[in-house]
């Protein structure tokens, strides 16, 4: 049976590989929580939903940051075979980053679906963190970059294009910081950041970059973590409005908002299943389907869609289960 990802040229665009939700837990005892609630939810909705990562940028303490590499590793080996654990490290300027690469790639790149690296100001930052992962015997790990200030956004799409980034996150409360109180504090709001035109932008400008280089979008935390309603609204409009595919997440709570809001409608998966076997039974030549044209182009789109079902857990129609669950 012909799969539609070898078939659809361009099928495998940004975001069709990885989770949706990216949660962060920096505390050992949280970051021990984060991995059972994703063997929990794994089990629950057949596919991994969210990643873990385990943060060493916030969560080190000061002149700690060895112990906290360490603690790191071990959860990172302890995990399960089929968890997706990854690894946010100091920022390449920082004292401990090389320590960090070199103990936690070094030591538990085998087990890492890949390394987020903080405040990248261009595309030399992100060299710096290629060289110290192959100098670690790690250069198969992906990164992932934190974009915190106007000069970064200014060169996201330099960024992007670099082949080892795989997606790009936009920091709300560095960005906003960095403006010297240019921008008041409600621009970090779950409200604010979705209305001041400086942040706006800079969200847009990060999404652009990623799509034009087929990388990942992934958006910034919302602090109100309590507020499911909040949460959810946010992500909805990151998705739908600002093309990001991808959320963080800094409470459990935030996690199935962000799957929920991230996920197509039963009535979307229900149309684009139709489509892909209709498409698939005479060889992905084109189709009229309720009197609309459907030809690869389409076929691509419809078939992204139910990747995203899927990456978000999604109960998908018998002839979907099928590109997803069956070995043939």
């Amino acid at each position: 049976m012909a799969h539609p990802r070898d078939i659809l040229l361009g099928a495998q665009a940004a975001g069709t590989q990885i989770p949706v939700c990216d949660h962060y837990s920096g505390v050992e005892v949280r970051m021990r929580k984060s991995l059972q609630l994703q063997a929990e939810m794994t089990e629950e909705f057949g596919a991994c939903v969210f990643d873990v990562t385990l943060d060493c940028e916030d969560g080190a303490p000061v002149g700690g940051e060895a112990e906290h590499a360490a603690l790191v590793v071990s959860l990172a080996q302890g995990a399960a075979a089929n968890a997706r654990v990854a690894v946010r490290v100091h920022p390449v300027d920082h004292p401990a980053f090389e320590q960090d690469i070199a103990t936690i790639a070094g030591q538990a790149g085998h087990k890492l679906c890949h390394i987020m690296v903080p405040k990248v100001e261009s595309v030399d930052d992100v060299i710096k963190a290629e060289k110290a992962l192959q100098a670690a015997f790690a250069g198969h790990l992906p990164l992932q970059v934190l974009i915190e200030s106007p000069a970064a956004v200014h060169r996201a799409f330099e960024i992007a294009a670099h082949p080892r980034v795989q997606s790009m996150s936009f920091g709300l409360m560095d960005f906003v910081s960095a403006h010297g109180g240019a921008i008041p504090s409600s621009g970090m709001s779950s409200a604010g950041q979705f209305t001041h035109p400086l942040v706006v932008r800079a969200k847009l400008e990060i999404a652009s970059a990623c799509h034009a280089h087929g990388k990942v979008p992934s958006h910034c935390v919302v602090t109100e973590f309590s507020n499911a309603q909040a949460m959810q609204a946010a992500a909805t409009k990151a998705s739908q409005e600002f093309g990001y595919t991808r959320m963080w997440s800094i409470h459990p709570n935030q996690i199935r908002p962000i799957l929920a809001a991230m996920a197509p409608t039963e009535e979307e998966i229900e149309v684009a299943s139709k489509i892909i076997a209709a498409a698939a039974a005479v060889d992905w030549a084109p189709i009229s389907f309720d009197s609309q044209l459907h030809d690869r182009a389409s076929y691509r789109y419809f078939w992204q869609l139910l990747e995203r079902a899927h990456r978000t857990g999604c109960a998908l129609p018998d002839e979907s289960q099928v590109y997803f669950f069956s070995a043939a």
